[in-house]
């Protein structure tokens, strides 16, 4: 069996364009235009979320809002994804596991995020100020403790939803998916570059129908074989 990786520059069009044709025109019709709204430009992490379905909900709303990192910090909790609750979604979007938080900060910053805790502070920008256009990792607690020392002394923004009622907080799935509808929303409309480039993109086609195909790995053998001889 082949074993085969793929790096941006090196990938095999031609494989990618044969995987293809095991898929149907609306499948393909479908890649294009979901990855064409997919972005780096922000991604989500979670900080030892205790809830299964809580982690699992938040990585639904970055599929659906078109984060395509999802960064998941499992310091003293380390669960499966909940598929069912995903419905899905652990397909589409790349997932960065850490069983640091400080691993995990350190990662995010070095590839230019600025670290982003959705939280009540002293110093907190409301939602409907807060500067779309920095690159930014927003991060989401535990549902109890809500965010670690360790996030809150990295932060380089507290981050707050305006609330009108009696109750504070909200559930963190709920908090990720009005914040990313709002940023991503507010992005798209301006002169940032915040989509995939070329080869992130011909990197996930390839990748998506990886997942997809049920045949893959015969596929690929079969291709490379004829392409030998």
């Amino acid at each position: 069996m082949h074993e085969v990786f793929y790096f941006y520059d090196m990938i095999d069009i031609k494989l990618l364009e044969h995987l293809e044709t095991f898929l149907t025109e609306d499948r393909i019709k479908r890649f294009h235009k979901v990855i064409d709204k997919r972005t780096k430009f922000y991604t989500v992490a979670t900080e030892d979320v205790y809830q299964l379905h809580n982690t699992s909900a938040v990585m639904r709303s970055c599929d659906v809002f078109g984060i395509q990192e999802v960064n998941i910090v499992e310091e003293t909790n380390s669960k499966q994804i909940d598929k069912e609750i995903a419905m899905g979604a652990q397909k589409w979007v790349d997932l960065n596991r850490y069983h640091s938080v400080k691993t995990c900060i350190k990662d995010l910053k070095t590839k230019g995020y600025q670290i982003v805790a959705t939280t009540p502070h002293k110093e907190d920008c409301e939602l409907y100020d807060f500067d779309v256009t920095k690159k930014s990792c927003f991060f989401f607690g535990r549902e109890t403790e809500g965010l670690s020392e360790a996030v809150l002394k990295e932060a380089d923004v507290f981050l707050k939803i305006p609330m009108s009622g009696f109750t504070e907080s909200l559930n963190i799935s709920v908090s990720a998916a009005i914040i990313l509808q709002h940023v991503t929303t507010k992005l798209k409309k301006t002169n940032i570059d915040w989509q995939l480039t070329e080869n992130e993109k011909l990197e996930k086609r390839l990748d998506w129908c990886k997942k997809t195909i049920k045949s893959y790995n015969e596929i690929i053998e079969r291709y490379y074989e004829a392409k030998n001889h």
